[in-house]
């Protein structure tokens, strides 16, 4: 989970109440879940905009060739 950092936060009770209740957890594991749904919902915005621009073909492996009944370790070989 990496370095854990100790936080005071005031946060509205009904708020926190009615998240543990859809978590099923504590108030630590509740709020770690809270950062990382943030941090996903902003990783999935950053693709968005991104709209189509990747270079998939960048390594010089192909789609077609990605599309094959082959096993990637992702530099280039196969495992089959």
């Amino acid at each position: 989970m990496g370095e854990m950092r100790k936080i005071t936060a005031f946060v509205p009770a009904d708020l926190i109440d009615s998240s543990l209740r859809i978590t099923g957890e504590g108030v630590s594991e509740t709020l770690r879940k809270a950062l990382r749904d943030m941090n996903h919902a902003w990783a999935c915005r950053e693709l968005l905009a991104m709209g189509g621009t990747l270079d998939l073909e960048a390594d010089g492996t192909t789609l077609a060739e990605l599309r094959e009944d082959k096993a990637y370790d992702w530099d280039g070989s196969t495992d089959r």
